[in-house]
């Protein structure tokens, strides 16, 4: 099994997703199994916000840009990025809840994996995406209470991953979630627990593993 496991949080040691995407990762490759591990910490090695010259790499832009060697290697980067992800049958995603969203750090990383004619294409019928046949895990961590609750409209995060990884043709998607982290104490150990209970179901769900 080839993983991409991407960590987005700014609280390091102190993460609720890195924690449990470390363990998600590990349940996965627990089976005696051969696997290969790609691993991207996207905030100790942050990915350059998509810009007019980073674009140009995979898409059109207006005027067009000159090769400067910076531009080039940015070039590089995309290319390494999408295809990382595209050669992956299994994407876990610590992603905590900023301001309703994602991290920056993850929206980076997003932005230059949406790549015409490499993970979608537009077409007369509208739009097709070319990421099938992989299984995505979001990891997601709240301060709050969302799902189910008369907030869910305000979550922009986890609906927001569903819905890009939708359009790049990815249908196989689970979710490990820990709400009420910032709460208390209490209440993110049970939050953390629970989410940490429900990892081998979700890996069955999204694997169609019989174990």
């Amino acid at each position: 099994m080839k993983i991409l496991h991407l960590d987005s949080s700014i609280n390091h040691d102190f993460s609720v997703t890195r924690q449990l995407s470390a363990e998600v990762v590990n349940a996965l490759t627990q089976n005696g199994e051969a696997h290969q591990v790609i691993y991207r910490d996207l905030v100790k090695d942050p990915i350059s916000h998509l810009t007019l010259d980073i674009a140009s790499g995979f898409r059109p832009v207006p005027g067009g840009v000159a090769a400067s060697p910076s531009t080039v290697s940015e070039h590089e980067l995309s290319n390494l990025l999408v295809s990382e992800f595209l050669a992956s049958e299994v994407v876990v995603i610590g992603a905590p809840m900023y301001n309703f969203s994602v991290s920056g750090q993850l929206k980076a990383w997003m932005d230059r994996i949406a790549q015409p004619g490499k993970t979608f294409s537009y077409t007369p019928s509208g739009p097709v995406g070319h990421a099938g046949g992989k299984a995505v895990i979001i990891v997601s961590a709240r301060g709050g209470f969302y799902a189910g609750t008369p907030l869910e409209d305000m979550d922009n995060q986890e609906r927001l991953l569903r819905t890009y990884f939708g359009f790049l043709g990815v249908t196989t998607i689970g979710c490990v979630r820990a709400e009420g982290a910032s709460k208390s104490e209490e209440v993110k150990r049970e939050e953390i627990s629970r989410a940490r209970s429900s990892i081998p179901a979700v890996i069955k769900a999204v694997t169609h593993s019989e174990e």
